[in-house]
């Protein structure tokens, strides 16, 4: 059995927000619903869909000439993040997408929406790391972390 839903969050693998998806039933009742990345589908929800792409639209970087700058930034920039560590260099916790966002901020760089930043595996280790990001549905830029322990 499938379910139809609406995602309200972009999904790595099924879909970004507004698009429409059927997938199993356990997955959506299981994964999806709880954790609100979609809403069950109605006849009438149309219009939340339309609202949806909007907002996604003004949020998003409007053409592909912005994205391709972004990653020129991106790539020829190290962004170098602080936080709170051990003494043999493993973190408290792990460096959040949040702070990813907020430090290309801080260092000049494109806003970025910290949602479209991906780390595998998490940064828990002082050193250099990488992430990526997607900018555009067509263009995605890597991202090199230098995370510093703070003093």
């Amino acid at each position: 059995m499938t379910t139809k839903l609406i995602l309200t969050h972009d999904v790595s693998k099924l879909g970004s927000a507004g698009d429409v998806v059927e997938v199993k039933d356990g997955y959506a009742r299981n994964y999806l619903l709880p954790r609100k990345l979609a809403t069950p589908w109605t006849k009438g929800a149309q219009r939340q869909i339309d609202q949806m792409t909007e907002a996604r639209r003004k949020r998003s970087i409007a053409s592909l000439e912005e994205a391709q700058t972004a990653r020129a930034w991106l790539t020829e920039n190290v962004v170098t993040v602080t936080a709170t560590a051990g003494a043999n260099g493993r973190l408290f916790g792990a460096v959040t997408t949040a702070a990813l966002a907020e430090a290309v901020k801080e260092a000049d760089g494109p806003a970025i929406d910290r949602r479209k930043i991906e780390v595998v595996p998490p940064i828990k280790s002082t050193g250099r790391h990488s992430a990526s990001v997607r900018l555009h549905p067509d263009v995605v830029a890597p991202l090199e972390v230098n995370v510093v322990a703070e003093r």
